[in-house]
């Protein structure tokens, strides 16, 4: 009798659960949740516009990826735009809001975000390709709704922690170790209002900061346009960059 409602039990559990998940059976459900690895691997150019929101902080952002590995990221405040780039090699910046109007080159350290940026098809596609490794650690919840939670090592050794929605398999919260110049950085992202563009699913709404800050960013995704024209010129440093 005991071992009849053990297995009972199981596969009461299996039928609600859809039995046991592997790493990359998440992975691959989280793609397809975005529009398919085929949808994904097609598109060559990203447009992203929206509007930024910190307390009394008000600005408006615009993020342009390019195949392979380009970025693009601007924060505009009364038509004045501070810029980060990468052209897959050079990162770089112009501050003009702290007086530096001539491009900057980023050290290894201060780019390591805009590489991951610059990743258009999103760091889960494809890890093992890039010498990545992704682990299951388990379940965790995010506001309470129930997520695997997935630890993604990346190849210089910074991590990733994705928590991906158990039933939609879209990333609620992505939490980042990121070691910058020696101490380990601890960021956290919030994901929500995903909309489907162009045959391919994102989020029209997310909030940033450091891990467990009360004070987060807030992003409102306006457009996300899909294959418009990118010259390469919008990701290279302009001439006259330092080093």
């Amino acid at each position: 009798m005991r071992l009849f409602f053990t297995l009972l039990f199981a596969a009461l559990f299996v039928s609600l659960h859809g039995g046991a998940q592997t790493v990359d059976e998440i992975i691959a459900r989280n793609t397809k949740a975005h529009g398919g690895l085929d949808r994904i691997k097609a598109v060559h150019t990203i447009r992203t516009t929206g509007k930024i929101n910190q307390g009394d902080f008000r600005a408006a952002f615009v993020q342009e990826n390019k195949r392979p590995g380009k970025v693009r990221e601007e924060f505009i405040i009364q038509g004045m735009a501070a810029v980060e780039a990468f052209d897959g090699k050079i990162g770089w910046r112009v501050s003009p809001f702290e007086g530096r109007k001539d491009p900057d080159r980023l050290s290894a350290d201060d780019m390591k975000s805009l590489v991951e940026d610059a990743d258009i098809d999103g760091l889960l596609v494809d890890y093992k390709n890039k010498d990545y490794r992704a682990e299951l650690i388990g379940h965790d919840d995010v506001e309470g709704t129930d997520c695997y939670k997935i630890k993604l090592t990346l190849a210089n050794s910074d991590v990733r922690y994705y928590y991906i929605d158990t039933d939609s398999f879209l990333e609620l919260k992505v939490e980042t170790e990121r070691k910058i110049r020696g101490t380990v950085q601890y960021h956290e992202t919030y994901y929500g209002d995903y909309e489907e563009a162009n045959g391919m699913v994102f989020p029209f709404a997310f909030e940033s900061g450091q891990k467990d800050s009360p004070y987060r960013t807030r992003y409102t995704v306006d457009k996300v346009a899909i294959d418009g024209p990118l010259d390469d010129s919008r990701f290279s440093i302009p001439t006259g960059g330092t080093k």
